[in-house]
């Protein structure tokens, strides 16, 4: 299922926001190439800036000092300008950060479904949120969550389930060729595969 809304005009920031899985850093990556904008993914940027990693900053502050962390990184990031933004799964939490994002971006919302995430993270032991417990039902609490904040930020939703990265990035690239109206400034380029 694809859906859009209208972004405001001249905003020149790609956000991706969606669940742990959904292939935001992956996707983001083939999106930043093909239109020829610069990639940063927020949970690197803050892993840098604290000189730590994401499970460390959550052992030592909690969720809380690390939702800190990442509405500072947010709203730095977002100062600029011609760039794809990567965010966390849990970045729409925060009512500053989803005003921000739709703000100075045009946000896209990358759907997965828990069997999907299940699959994709089966081998991923670094992130924090499921370092404890049954995976499905954290990962089934987290969706009834955070899905309706990730569709009240979103200007265009699009469901990754069942695609290769590859193939989710080229037609959201076309999509976004659409709906996006910054993407025909953008310097076009293919999708490397």
């Amino acid at each position: 299922m694809t859906s859009a809304s209208a972004p405001r005009p001249g905003v020149s920031n790609l956000v991706l926001v969606g669940p742990m899985g959904s292939g935001k850093s992956s996707i983001g990556r083939r999106l930043a190439e093909h239109f020829g904008l610069r990639l940063a993914d927020a949970d690197r940027e803050i892993e840098s800036r604290a000189g730590c990693s994401v499970n460390q900053i959550f052992e030592s502050e909690g969720e809380a000092g690390f939702r800190t962390r990442e509405r500072a990184t947010l709203a730095e990031l977002l100062q600029d300008e011609g760039l794809v933004l990567a965010t966390g799964g849990g970045a729409v939490l925060d009512a500053a950060n989803r005003s921000l994002m739709r703000e100075r971006g045009f946000v896209v919302y990358l759907q997965a479904g828990v069997d999907q995430q299940l699959q994709r993270l089966a081998q991923d032991r670094t992130r924090p949120l499921l370092a404890h417990g049954d995976r499905e039902r954290i990962l089934r609490g987290l969706a009834e969550v955070r899905a309706p904040l990730y569709a009240q930020v979103a200007h265009l939703q699009f469901d990754t389930d069942g695609h290769s990265e590859t193939d989710t990035a080229e037609h959201l690239a076309r999509l976004l060729e659409v709906h996006w109206p910054f993407a025909a400034a953008c310097r076009q380029r293919s999708i490397p595969s």
